[in-house]
């Protein structure tokens, strides 16, 4: 199922209970939240009356061309057994903005306290996540890349301000002494923290969902 958390904003979630408590009213528990890449979208909570989709077979997915991507138009919708002229057809506009191939948030960033390091250049290190269904595969040891290649970008932040954008094609990157001295004015070290925002790139949809994290020293 689907619940909108805002104008707009879908999350996915799974349910694995549904108690009936009335008449067409059910109680909802052992949910599991933001999935499909969604998390972004948990509400905080998710507003009360929040509009719901239940999926089921009747869902199909439309098929979009890439260069359709961030183009308005008309959709017209009604009974599959009358012509679109037909009055009892309904008309919508919508931009389909291809959510579905934006790349997942990654997981995991490394944080240095849990490795004995030197002062130096600092290794940012992830796990890459897969909008792939084989990524579920509890036996393959990486889940599979769903990109045409593998990039990522890491901004080092100072607030809401980007000192640094760090590219890389692994999921692993540097950020070298003579970056930190240039940007932070000296290297980090203990009692040190670092924020930072990494996202996976796609050349049909550009920047994936952003991981932000703060590392602690």
């Amino acid at each position: 199922m689907a619940v909108e958390a805002s104008p707009g904003t879908w999350e996915v979630l799974q349910v694995g209970s549904a108690e009936p408590i009335a008449p067409g009213r059910y109680r909802l528990s052992r949910l599991l939240r933001g999935q499909r890449g969604t998390e972004g979208a948990i509400g905080n909570p998710t507003p009360a009356g929040a509009r719901v989709v239940m999926f089921d077979e009747a869902l199909v997915p439309l098929r979009i061309p890439e260069a359709a991507l961030g183009l308005e138009a008309n959709w017209r919708f009604g009974p599959a057994s009358k012509p679109v002229a037909d009055r009892s057809y309904r008309q919508l506009g919508f931009t389909p903005e291809g959510l579905g191939l934006r790349p997942f948030s990654v997981a995991h960033v490394r944080q240095p306290w849990r490795t004995a390091r030197e002062p130096g250049g600092l290794v940012i290190a992830w796990t890459r996540r897969s909008r792939a269904l084989a990524a579920d595969s509890c036996t393959a040891p990486e889940v599979p890349l769903a990109e045409e290649r593998e990039a990522y970008e890491v901004e080092v932040l100072d607030g809401s301000a980007v000192l640094r954008t760090l590219a890389t094609s692994t999921n692993s990157v540097t950020y070298a002494v003579a970056q930190q001295l240039a940007d932070l004015g000296a290297l980090l070290g203990p009692g040190d923290t670092l924020d930072l925002r990494t996202l996976q790139l796609s050349a049909l949809f550009g920047r994936g969902a952003p991981a932000s994290v703060t590392l602690e020293f």
